[in-house]
């Protein structure tokens, strides 16, 4: 547990959060109208969702799919009775002048996730619940100086509102919390996980409190739209609050932003409780009922999630936990590594995904389904190593190629002469050049300086340009020195 040290001593931060996942799906969650990101404004609305007098909400059966495989996906309990209730606020962007949302009876109850945390430890983080609501629409202020504008486009869109238990205690572990959760979601297919695109957004709660006092006044700070800002937002929040209790004063409750640019947070307003929202159930939609049977029917369609995969990799493909780690963390990354291993070393295979793979698509700003090298590719080249075409070093330079021009690298052995020199005759001609040109270090080797055999080696390979089998020119050399 990282405590924060102020004037007083030392604090604890009890951090929980509310994630907002927009639910992949092609219609809204209470009309047939499309969810398409970037469409012209106002052009993807409903009469429902315009909240024209009159209409009537029908429930989007793939949305509820949805959600229920998500809960299935996060180990939780799912309700086979739910409701669906009015919270009524008003704001430009809420047409109807309340949101359809659920609050006492959800559709998915208590579940927890596993963060796998750098130090090697494991932690538990309790999911509360997981509710279906409908999202607001969108208020646009930069389209005009004097005015405010609206988009309805993402108004009724169907969100999965996760709300986790009070138990993470630093802001790496919310960060390990919302990767690990996006990645989850991105394996399910329920959400896409893009928090610049808005699909994902979280609320942030922070309180401060002495080790072992009970849980202090809470703050929310609303929709942080990244992983970082989450982080910066916490650890700003927690020493504001630590700095307003040692000065005498009270936390208040409330709800703030986070300003990037400054890395601050502040007020917005004071926080509703909720009764203030009052909450009814929504007379124009019935208790949602799930078969049973039905539900059994989409835990069979799970797919193989980030966990079990994990202990799958190292079970089978013998990758430490950590490596296995980064490799399931994207089911792309994973689909990638195994296609490369598959009958291969599977060590040298995951080396090269996540060293020189992820270093180029780093520097190039791609995803690995956008890779230059393909997975195939990249196995071909692990089998010109494996059959000594490539020495470790020639492949490094015929991974480039491949990323420059996507040719194979077999082409690229053949047109830039990259082939290791294996032959035993032409790799002793060029390490007698070596040794009659540097005789004077050739004594001093012989006369005890052993460091200097690198310095052999490195000559040998600068007059073969790197071609001479390591193995086979250590073996020579070795002999030849020692004569």
């Amino acid at each position: 547990m990282s405590l924060i040290e102020g004037r007083t001593g030392e604090w604890e931060v009890v951090i929980g959060l509310e994630v907002h996942a927009q639910i992949i799906s092609n219609a809204k969650l209470f009309s047939g109208a499309a969810t398409a990101f970037g469409a012209e404004p106002n052009t993807q609305v409903s009469p429902v969702d315009a909240g024209f007098p009159g209409m009537l909400p029908v429930i989007n059966r793939r949305c509820v799919e949805q959600a229920v495989k998500t809960g299935l996906g996060l180990a939780a309990r799912i309700n086979l009775h739910s409701v669906f209730d009015r919270k009524n606020y008003f704001y430009a962007d809420l047409p109807q002048g309340y949101q359809i949302s659920q609050y006492l009876t959800p559709v998915v109850g208590k579940g927890s996730i596993i963060l796998d945390m750098p130090d090697g430890s494991a932690r538990e983080i309790g999911i509360t619940r997981l509710h279906l609501e409908q999202d607001a629409g969108k208020s646009l202020h930069d389209q005009q100086a004097t005015s405010t504008y609206v988009d309805l486009n993402r108004s009724g869109v169907g969100l999965m509102e996760i709300v986790s238990e009070p138990d993470m205690r630093t802001a790496e572990e919310a960060g390990a919390y919302l990767r690990k959760l996006r990645s989850i979601l991105r394996y399910l297919g329920t959400c896409d996980g893009n928090m610049e695109e808005g699909s994902m957004r979280c609320d942030v709660n922070v309180s401060v409190r002495k080790p072992g006092a009970p849980l202090g006044t809470r703050c929310e700070i609303k929709n942080v739209n990244s992983v970082r800002f989450v982080m910066l937002a916490i650890d700003y929040e927690a020493r504001r609050q630590v700095e307003v209790l040692e000065d005498g004063g009270e936390i208040r409750q409330e709800t703030r932003l986070f300003d990037s640019g400054r890395g601050t947070t502040r007020p917005m307003r004071s926080k509703e409780n909720a009764h203030d929202y009052r909450y009814f159930p929504d007379p124009d939609l019935l208790p949602l009922i799930l078969d049973p049977a039905w539900v059994e029917g989409i835990k069979r369609t799970l797919p193989e999630l980030p966990d079990a995969k994990k202990s799958r990799f190292v079970r089978d493909y013998g990758l430490s936990v950590e490596d296995a780690g980064v490799l399931v963390a994207e089911q792309e990354s994973a689909d990638y590594f195994e296609a490369v291993a598959r009958g291969r070393d599977a060590k040298l295979a995951a080396n090269w995904v996540m060293g020189d793979l992820f270093g180029a698509l780093n520097r190039l700003g791609r995803r690995i389904e956008d890779s230059p090298v393909s997975a195939a590719g990249l196995g071909e080249m692990i089998d010109l190593i494996a059959d000594g075409t490539l020495s470790g070093r020639l492949a490094k330079d015929v991974f480039a190629g491949m990323v420059e021009t996507g040719a194979s690298p077999a082409a690229i052995v053949e047109e830039r002469g990259l082939r290791q020199v294996t032959d035993t005759g032409e790799i002793e001609t060029a390490i007698d050049a070596v040794l009659a040109a540097n005789g004077d270090k050739v004594a001093e080797y012989r006369s005890g300086k052993d460091k200097l055999f690198g310095f052999f080696v490195g000559q040998v390979m600068k007059a073969t340009q790197g071609k001479a089998n390591p193995a086979t020119l250590n073996e020579i050399l070795r002999n030849k020195l020692a004569g």
